[in-house]
């Protein structure tokens, strides 16, 4: 009896120790675009915060291409034990919509470790459009069908499918010209060659600090302290918009608990620093102290949300 006792208590003890084992070695953090990008930002912030909390260095690898599809398509495939884990982003539940045969499947292939944060975008208009709201948006795209034109910064990304879900909940029409980038983006609407765009907050803040664009809403349910001063879409004219341009970690399937745990803590403690927080917001992402589960969830919804507005466009990504 003693001996069995003994027993069971070594076996019990032994878990602990190795969730507390996790890892061993250095975990490799893959960026699926190339270095410079706002994934790569995130990535590069959180590394060696996580590191300092892991005991091990988190070395970021950037494996650009293919629309994250590459990266995302590593991780998927990787020995599930925790050493390979992934950066995504909103872009990561479009994709399944996008590509009717991705090399992995988007649902069942990945564990959510931890969101990291949301990004709101700007919906930014040029002055000589006469548009300073919302409801003036509406109003103007509902009397002059497929003329409003609106920029993106590429063909099935946010900025894009941010325009598509208003024309879908607003009932109204405008014409997509989609650029190659964000700043190239700008720089028509500065020019007054188109009339709004959803742009990134890093984009458009110094354009809207200087007065050139007008700032008519923010995308996020709630006000950013990115851009404190603007009001939700949803709020000020078209209720039940959201768009989040979120970022958070995930892992191939199949990973143990314990290790998806502890990278889960090492995030969280990272987001907690000041300097962190600060950082990340001056690209507009704020962060957010969610539980594992409920950023499994939140992959779910978005993931059901962009399949409904981009299956009808038919979009063919460039």
């Amino acid at each position: 009896m003693g001996r069995v006792l003994l027993g069971a208590l070594a076996i019990s003890a032994a878990v602990p120790v190795h969730a507390q084992q996790f890892p061993t070695r250095p975990v490799r953090l893959v960026v699926p675009y190339p270095a410079g990008g706002a994934n790569d930002i995130v990535a590069r912030l959180l590394a060696p915060k996580m590191g300092e909390q892991l005991g091990q260095n988190v070395v970021v690898d950037n494996r650009g291409g293919g629309n994250t599809l590459i990266g995302s398509e590593l991780v998927a495939k990787a020995v599930p034990n925790g050493y390979t884990i992934l950066i995504v982003a909103a872009g990561h539940a479009i994709n399944p919509s996008l590509y009717p045969k991705l090399p992995y499947d988007t649902a069942r292939d990945f564990a959510p470790i931890a969101l990291i944060g949301d990004g709101a975008y700007v919906l930014v208009a040029h002055p000589s459009t006469g548009i300073s709201s919302v409801a003036d948006l509406i109003a103007a795209a509902r009397s002059k069908p497929g003329q409003i034109a609106y920029a993106s910064s590429s063909v099935g990304n946010l900025t894009h499918l941010a325009a598509e879900l208003f024309n879908s909940l607003a009932g109204v029409k405008m014409l997509h010209v989609p650029y190659k980038g964000g700043n190239p983006a700008m720089t028509d609407l500065l020019g007054g060659r188109v009339a709004v765009f959803f742009s990134t907050v890093a984009v458009a803040r110094p354009h809207l600090q200087s007065g050139r664009i007008k700032g008519l809403g923010v995308t996020t349910a709630r006000r950013t302290m990115a851009l404190p001063n603007l009001p939700p879409i949803a709020e000020a004219g078209l209720p039940g918009y959201e768009v989040s341009g979120w970022y958070g970690l995930v892992a191939p399937a199949a990973t143990p608990k314990a290790a998806i745990d502890r990278l889960h803590g090492a995030v969280q403690v990272a987001l907690r620093q000041p300097d962190i927080k600060d950082k990340l917001l001056g690209v507009g992402i704020e962060t957010v102290d969610a539980a594992t589960a409920q950023f499994g969830e939140k992959i779910k919804v978005e993931l059901a949300k962009w399949e409904k507005v981009v299956k009808p466009l038919g979009i063919t990504p460039e």
